[in-house]
């Protein structure tokens, strides 16, 4: 089965209908991955299926949970993004929201400024700054997927938040343990299983809110 194959199966196993030039642009994405990840060393891992996967599957995994008011035309920050996940492949999968990825570190900015020309993402912004640095009240969401412990996200992402605006954490197993440290004033709102073909792991997205 060829990569193409394979994401157009897992894609339609996730309920998700994109369009032949979307799933172009996804592997696009990887194979550019897996070009810079041979000098700059961007991910852990190497194999293409397994990028597709852990990185591609596992990022998209959020959008069948998601109401499609939380996406059409919202402000979408992803913190702490390494590589541009899930940001990079959100932005591709939903035109329609304005995504932008904050990460400290260059190399891996610059292959994310790198991806945005390559792939002609209109709706992408790159931030090369600490996430603390940012402005305030600028995100109707925000969210993390390998970035910190729920109470080190909250109190470091937590300003970027617009009114009404949620906080969205990419997890494994439920953490219990962090889910009771959350900062005064902040509750988990839902706890929502993933489901990522071919990962054989739970993952949940965790929704946090303002109390």
């Amino acid at each position: 089965m060829t990569p193409a194959e394979e994401l157009r199966g897992a894609l339609a196993a996730m309920g998700l209908d994109l369009p032949e030039a979307r799933q172009a642009q996804l592997l696009a994405f990887i194979a550019l991955l897996q070009k810079w990840n041979r000098t700059y060393n961007l991910t852990a891992i190497r194999d293409e299926r397994e990028m597709l996967t852990h990185h591609l599957l596992d990022s998209l995994s959020l959008l069948p949970v998601l109401e499609k008011s939380a996406l059409t035309g919202r402000r979408w920050a992803d913190v702490g993004s390494g590589a541009g996940l899930p940001g990079i492949p959100l932005a591709i999968a939903c035109p329609e929201l304005s995504m932008t990825s904050i990460e400290t570190v260059e190399k891996k900015a610059a292959f994310q400024r790198q991806a945005k020309i390559e792939l002609g993402l209109g709706n992408f912004t790159v931030e090369n700054r600490r996430v603390e640095d940012m402005p305030g009240g600028g995100f109707d969401a925000v969210v993390s997927r390998a970035f910190a412990e729920l109470p080190d996200f909250v109190r470091l992402a937590g300003h970027l938040r617009a009114p009404c605006g949620r906080l969205y954490a990419m997890k494994g197993v439920l953490p219990e343990d962090e889910i009771k440290r959350l900062p005064n004033g902040w509750i988990l709102h839902e706890a929502l299983p993933l489901r990522v073909p071919g990962l054989d792991a739970q993952r949940h997205l965790l929704v946090i809110e303002k109390a």
